[in-house]
């Protein structure tokens, strides 16, 4: 596909990188020669200095051959323009806009076609629904859903103590009385893709998926208490803390933020009078003591800086707070700090990329493209989701007559409403939803392309 992405920021940058490694012919616009010139460097793609919004850009750019259009510059109004523009020039394309300013999202959601709107992304949105779904259902590192399949994977990290040290994986379903599997697992920075005689080691990341209620139900049996979060304490008042305070409202959870600015204190006091809003540093110790953070029951860092975040969530665990997440605005560096005591990590930026990239893959379903795509232990393997058609190899043959490549696993099936783990009798219909696990270096692009045959 031809797709012509604004902005190259962290998000232009992100899908300029996974976009164009897909094989779609990427143009990239942007008002700084020097970030092109980066992007060229690194990238197979064409470049074009200049203002996005702009109808001679645009036309310079090809914007009659386009595919699709992602706005994803620094400026709502300039990626609201955009579009409009570009669905003036060529109604055909799809646009993509970013839209992170409050004052701005409702409206946009409600004049999508005014607008000229395919698709509505709001990164700090996005990281407050994650960050609310992991403290609404506590106890895991991440939870990855699917768009069709009814499973989910989850993140959980083996502790000191922990009922599965020294576990096999073929006698896990004794201990956690749940259809579960674990279908990857992170050990000393290394994905491993393990089978039934794999033992778990302490400090070991296990990726395990199956149907939610079998996951909650695996908590309990291995001993990890869930607890209900009551009260929680948001680490700087960002836009993702405007978000999140909303939505932990909504669900009956208090909220206390600690914001620095005395002006946005005031502007949050105004936007959120269920919270509690604190003004003070979060760098400095002594405001996080005067807090009592050990008596909450989760802390959020979300301040702009991903050093203080880290060493704010790490403060939180010296204080024996039981539910820790840590917003990051660089995803890259995840590898280095897998072993720090920071609880959950949610990166915006790599949220924002992948529900665009999924809404394109969506465009490409009649070329069998994946639904769904996670990656999972550290960015080593992927989880994807496929629709089974009429074109799919192998339909109602038993999964331990075919033959996959290497690296490459069905590990769920779903069929009416209900999503089964999958083993060497199960098989796949017409309709069924099939999530496959491979590792980051196998290419697969649709289903078949896991059959040897």
């Amino acid at each position: 596909m031809k797709i012509l992405i604004a902005g190259a920021g962290k998000v232009g940058k992100a899908l300029t990188d996974e976009l164009s490694s897909e094989g779609h012919d990427i143009t990239l616009i942007d008002r700084s020669s020097k970030v092109l010139e980066e992007a060229m460097s690194r990238y197979d793609v064409i470049t074009l200095q200049g203002n996005a919004a702009s109808k001679q850009i645009l036309e310079e750019a090809g914007i009659d051959q386009m595919d699709v259009f992602i706005a994803a510059t620094n400026a709502d109004e300039v990626n609201l323009l955009a579009c409009i523009t570009v669905h003036a020039m060529n109604p055909s394309t799809h646009t993509i806009a970013r839209i992170r300013d409050p004052q701005y999202v409702e409206q946009a959601y409600s004049m999508t076609d005014v607008f000229s709107l395919s698709l509505i992304i709001n990164p700090e949105r996005q990281a407050a629904e994650e960050i609310a779904g992991l403290l609404k259902y506590p106890g895991f590192l991440q939870r990855e859903r699917f768009a069709k399949a009814h499973v989910e994977i989850v993140e959980l990290k083996i502790k000191k103590n922990s009922r599965l040290i020294n576990v096999k994986l073929s006698s896990l379903p004794s201990i956690t009385r749940s259809k579960v599997l674990v279908c990857a697992v992170l050990r000393d920075g290394k994905a491993i893709m393990p089978d039934g005689g794999f033992t778990l080691k302490e400090d070991d990341r296990i990726f395990v998926t199956g149907e939610p209620g079998q996951l909650h139900s695996m908590l309990t049996h291995i001993g990890i208490i869930n607890m209900p979060v009551r009260h929680v304490i948001l680490c700087g008042g960002s836009r993702i803390a405007y978000y999140l305070a909303q939505l932990l409202h909504s669900a009956n959870i208090a909220v206390s933020i600690i914001e620095r600015n005395q002006a946005r204190c005031v502007e949050l006091a105004e936007q959120l009078p269920y919270a509690t809003i604190i003004n003070g540093d979060v760098s400095d110790r002594a405001t996080l003591d005067a807090e009592e953070i050990s008596g909450y029951d989760a802390v959020v860092s979300l301040t702009g800086m991903d050093e203080l975040n880290i060493v704010t969530s790490m403060y939180a665990h010296l204080n024996n707070v039981p539910n820790i997440v840590t917003k990051l605005g660089r995803g890259e560096e995840t590898d280095l700090i897998e072993n720090m005591p920071i609880g959950s990590i949610v990166c915006p930026k790599e949220l924002c990329t992948m529900h665009i990239v999924r809404y394109i893959r969506a465009m490409q379903q009649k070329t069998g493209a994946a639904l769904t795509l996670h990656r999972i232990a550290g960015g080593n393997a992927e989880a994807m989701e496929f629709v089974v058609d009429k074109h799919t190899k192998h339909i109602g043959e038993q999964l331990r007559n075919i033959r996959t490549i290497k690296n490459a696993l069905i590990i769920t099936i779903s069929h009416n409403g209900h999503g089964e783990i999958a083993n060497g009798h199960s098989s796949f219909q017409e309709g069924d939803i099939v999530v496959i696990i491979t590792n980051k270096d196998t290419a697969v692009s649709k289903l078949n392309d896991i059959f040897e045959d």
